[in-house]
């Protein structure tokens, strides 16, 4: 039969999808094996339409052969086939899908599922092949047909002989070359890896003849070195047909789920809780997630990639879909499978549309509720799991300008300066005092560091409990919340405690500030700009001094920001505050009534010593150290 032409603009389409629309070449015989299962998806379908109770659906299968020696690669099955005029239809026209028409025709009927919409799948194989084959004998006709092409130059049919119903399709592979080593598509182990990766749950085995070594009979009783081995063929199942988040969860045990993430996500450490969810609605799904049990060693770094696996119909589509998961909840690993989702033309990636986006709110939401079921059934748990993860749950609540600081404020926890554990914002409410008015909270190095500042000393004096901040992100975070069931969080450092001063105390305040402004005010320009304010303080008990900040830009944020590389660098409005009711007071007092140049010593000492004490650097050593032995000598 002479060859015909494809149409001008398959042909385009055709050199485009050839070297353009797919991004990986290996995708071809997910395509082909996805062809195949729909095959015989069509078949059965109309078998029990028909009330023909001749054919088992336990009868069905794909068979996979690779030659090596031919360098051809077949793909059979025995589905429904096609007859010549199918052949030419589908075939000789690309873009034309066959599954597509059959969908269309049981559109309101949902016992079949079809991936192949787009009749381009079959044509990836011109990717890997020089010729491609198609023998195919229709469900019902006496009569097989050989589709034969080496590409854009056209197509032949010829009649031929088969036997049974179904399609062969043989690719003869393209030589390699130094890009690109097709002989690979040959090795049994390459093909049974792509098949894993891409094919693992489509509903028919998957089936090849496998090349294997055993002992030689009578061999068994030799010694070791005396063994012989001989070399065999066996018919081996590649795929595992039934997925695991199919399954009824009543069938599924925790090993099961356990087994499963480890094996599918390479961890080797249990999860710290499964997420199985099954969605019907306008966009039906099934989510099997899981919440890792240790953060991966990259999690925290530029090359980690955050995604879900995306399955249409148990088929892979990507492997990590961005798209489903939001930054704060990146630590998630799993899959979604759907067969509502539409996808482009190459089924590598998703459109981008209401579908992907209800699925993304959905799990969203669902993780969530399943982070805060485990945070109030599991505590020691979820711990655990914030103690891995927590840094980006936080790192969310400033992300976006708070745009998801409702989603995640009630999944954060800070270390308690009462509880001396990590405790949630809702737990620190609930303890509050009556008269008690903020959230308070202190923010440094780690825990013992913070317990020691003296700006803590009053609010615990008072029994106030404080959220101790060691993470960098932690402030920036909570002015990104500014509050939490409507009360409003407090440094220990900010200008007004707002704790209630009664009236003698407010008085007895004003009136030493008022005694000692010119003091004050002598040591804010002995400091020469340093600070832009010196004060009496009245949070201080025990301790002679400390440093706070007035303003947005409290000096723990300041140093966060200077640590980062950049040319820029900021500086908090910092106010040193000096106990009134502190040795050291009555001292500078004294020597601002006699010597008013050790009290420049004395403020540059003391501010110095507050610089020490929130973990800044000292501005001149020597001059502090030389400082500290004129007065121990004096």
């Amino acid at each position: 039969m002479a060859k015909k032409q494809f149409k001008a603009e398959s042909k385009r389409l055709l050199d485009l999808m050839i070297n353009s629309i797919y991004t990986h070449k290996e995708i071809f015989l997910r395509e082909l094996i996805s062809n195949a299962s729909d095959a015989i998806d069509k078949l059965y379908y109309r078998c029990l339409t028909e009330g023909d109770t001749g054919i088992s659906r336990d009868e069905f299968c794909i068979r996979l052969e690779a030659d090596r020696d031919t360098r051809t690669l077949k793909i059979t099955d025995n589905g429904m086939g096609m007859t010549k005029d199918e052949l030419e239809k589908n075939l000789g026209t690309i873009a034309k899908s066959g599954s597509l028409d059959f969908k269309e025709e049981i559109e309101k009927k949902d016992e079949i599922d079809i991936i192949g919409q787009f009749g381009v799948g079959f044509y990836s194989a011109f990717m890997v092949s020089d010729k491609v084959s198609v023998l195919s004998k229709a469900y019902g006709e006496d009569q097989a047909y050989l589709w034969e092409s080496s590409g854009a130059d056209g197509y032949s049919i010829t009649e031929a002989e088969k036997e049974g119903c179904g399609t062969e399709i043989t690719l003869t592979l393209k030589e390699d070359t130094d890009d690109d080593k097709y002989s690979e598509y040959l090795d049994t182990y390459k093909i049974k890896n792509l098949v894993t990766k891409y094919s693992d749950y489509i509903r028919y085995p998957i089936q090849m003849m496998v090349e294997k070594n055993r002992l030689k009979p009578g061999c068994e009783d030799k010694k070791p070195e005396e063994q012989e081995y001989e070399t065999y063929s066996e018919l081996e199942t590649l795929n595992s047909m039934v997925p695991l988040w199919k399954k009824s969860k009543s069938e599924i045990s925790d090993e099961d789920y356990n087994n499963f993430y480890k094996e599918k996500f390479f961890d080797y450490t249990d999860p710290a809780k499964v997420i199985h969810t099954d969605v019907e609605g306008i966009v039906s799904y099934t989510a099997l997630l899981f919440i890792p049990g240790q953060a991966p060693f990259n999690y925290y770094t530029k090359d980690f990639e955050k995604g879900l696996q995306l399955y249409s119909s148990g088929v892979l589509i990507m492997d990590k879909c961005a798209d489903l998961l939001p930054d704060h909840f990146s630590f998630v690993r799993g899959l979604v499978d759907s067969q509502d989702l539409s996808l482009n033309i190459s089924r590598e990636m998703l459109q981008h549309d209401r579908q992907l986006k209800a699925i993304a709110q959905r799990l969203e939401k669902k993780i969530k509720s399943e982070l805060l079921s485990m945070q109030k059934t599991d505590r020691d748990r979820y711990v655990k799991f914030f103690k891995n993860f927590g840094l980006q749950l936080k790192y969310g609540l400033y992300d976006g300008f708070g745009a998801h600081k409702d989603m995640l404020k009630d999944l954060v926890m800070f270390y308690s300066s009462t509880e001396k554990d990590l405790v949630t914002l809702s737990e620190y409410v609930s303890r509050m005092k009556h008269e008690q008015k903020n959230i308070y909270y202190a923010s440094g190095e780690n825990v013992e560091k913070i317990d020691k500042l003296p700006q803590t000393e009053l609010l615990k004096d008072k029994g106030y409990e404080i959220l101790y901040l060691t993470d960098d992100i932690d402030e920036f975070a909570l002015q990104m919340l500014q509050e939490f069931d409507e009360k409003e969080f407090k440094s220990v450092s900010a200008e007004d405690l707002d704790i209630g001063e009664s009236k003698e105390e407010k008085e007895e305040s004003e009136k030493q500030a008022e005694e000692s402004k010119d003091l004050l005010e002598f040591m804010k320009e002995a400091l020469e700009g340093k600070v832009s304010e010196v004060r009496l303080s009245g949070r201080l008990k025990s301790h002679p001094v400390c440093l706070t900040s007035k303003g947005g830009l409290s000096i723990e944020m300041e140093k966060v920001l200077n640590s980062m590389p950049t040319d820029e660098k900021v500086q908090a409005q910092r106010v040193l505050e000096i106990n009134a009711k502190h040795p050291v007071m009555e001292a500078l007092r004294r020597q601002y009534d006699t010597d008013k140049e050790n009290v420049k010593k004395y403020a540059s000492l003391l501010y110095d010593q507050a610089l020490m004490i929130e973990g800044l650097p000292v501005e001149d050593p020597v001059a502090f150290s030389n400082a500290v032995c004129e007065l121990m000598t004096k």
